[in-house]
């Protein structure tokens, strides 16, 4: 792989890392907004299923 697609790797997942820390602190502060969470992180889930083709190459 090369280092431009590490480096594209690298910040998809530290993207990711800092949308789902977001989610889960919100869910705490505010447990009545865990179902709309539990649909954002459906949305992560579906954001990085892109990465993986690029990462296994």
């Amino acid at each position: 792989m090369s280092s431009l697609a590490q480096l594209v790797v690298l910040l998809l997942v530290l993207v990711g890392v800092l949308v789902v820390g977001a989610l889960v602190y919100l869910a705490r502060r505010h447990p009545d907004w865990v179902q709309p969470l539990l649909v954002g992180l459906a949305g992560v889930t579906a954001l990085a299923s892109p990465i993986a083709p690029v990462a296994t190459r």
